[in-house]
């Protein structure tokens, strides 16, 4: 099983990341800030004015490290590629599947089933560690009829439709999983997020797709050709599919569990002239330090019944959508939950 690294998180202004022998170096001016054996890293992440050496980038693509960069409040702008892995008639199975409505379907279907089945899990934990909610089990029952629905989804449309539909429901009761005063949440609004909770959410998001895209580029797929998402100039559609069955079970559960427990508070966002609301940099760096710790978190995968830690499973969806692809696996096992 591939072994988990570390992730690099650049959130200080106006550093410079450079290659020294095999390790990495940061500076900010003259002033040495860190230095970090390659061997150790899998990603690093440059939030606003980084820098990074062209020697180093050249060295990171060789070496199969990702590097990507957003800015100050987390929208992803780019990320480097260097060689692609994998086999070529990997890619062009998969191409062939997404031209292939039925093909498509059949693996949309099951990460929308696993999505929908994630998000009720999750609300039905909370309904057993503080009781039973009227609006909660009324969600719990309306997700249980969105699965069975989406068994019968003949098309991608009508699929789409169901998975909107369960997103609405779930969404509508993830204010009574609040338990702290100072936020409030009325709906998810993504372009710009407008209150706190969207924020994060879609701050989460962003992480985990670009986890996401490292793992599909891993195996050898293609991140941007999608089952689900269909094909969109810049847009990671197979990444986006993927996610899907992470965002209750990982993104959604880490926060609102910084939120309950108060280590992120309404002091760590910030609402710009435009209405929009984004994490402060001292917030960010909370998010992202849980984030990674929540990465180290030990589980059982489903399917391949083996301990991994959770930054895993990305890389263990992906491999098995490849062996699907190929033909090894008679069916593509998505992540659920408990």
């Amino acid at each position: 099983m591939k072994k988990l690294l570390n992730t690099l998180y650049i959130t200080r202004q106006e550093t410079y990341l450079h290659k020294e022998r095999e390790t990495i170096v940061i500076k900010q001016g003259d002033e040495k800030l860190g230095q970090f054996p390659s061997l150790a890293l899998e990603n690093i992440h440059c939030f606003g004015r980084v820098s990074v050496s062209p020697f180093l980038m050249g060295y990171l693509a060789q070496q199969g490290i990702g590097l990507s960069f957003y800015t100050d409040y987390g929208r992803f702008l780019a990320r480097l590629q260097g060689p692609e892995s994998g086999n070529v008639l990997l890619r062009r199975s998969q191409y062939r599947w997404a031209d292939d409505s039925e093909r498509s379907l059949s693996v949309a279907r099951l990460m929308i089933a696993a999505k929908i089945a994630n998000s009720r899990a999750v609300l039905q934990r909370d309904i057993r560690n503080h009781g039973d909610q009227h609006e909660l089990q009324q969600a719990v029952v309306k997700l249980a009829a969105s699965l069975r629905n989406t068994q019968q989804a003949n098309s991608l449309e009508t699929l789409m439709g169901l998975e909107g539909d369960a997103a609405s429901t779930y969404f509508s009761v993830l204010q009574q999983r609040i338990r702290v005063p100072g936020f409030c949440f009325n709906g998810r609004v993504r372009r710009p997020p407008t209150d706190p909770i969207n924020a994060l959410l879609s701050f989460a998001y962003s992480m985990i797709t670009q986890d996401c895209v490292s793992a599909l580029q891993g195996v050898g797929l293609d991140p941007y050709v999608g089952f689900l998402h269909q094909d969109r100039p810049g847009r990671p559609g197979l990444a986006l599919d993927l996610i899907e069955e992470f965002r209750a079970g990982w993104a959604d559960r880490l926060v609102l569990t910084l939120l309950n427990r108060q280590q992120l508070k309404t002091k760590d966002f910030t609402k710009e002239g435009s209405g929009a609301v984004r994490l402060t940099e001292d917030g960010r760096k909370t998010f992202l330090t849980h984030y990674q710790e929540k990465k180290r978190e030990q589980l059982t995968h489903p399917y391949l019944q083996e301990k991994i830690p959770m930054g895993l499973l990305p890389h263990c969806q992906a491999l098995l959508l490849a062996r699907h692809l190929r033909a090894d696996l008679a069916c593509y096992p998505p992540w659920t939950i408990k």
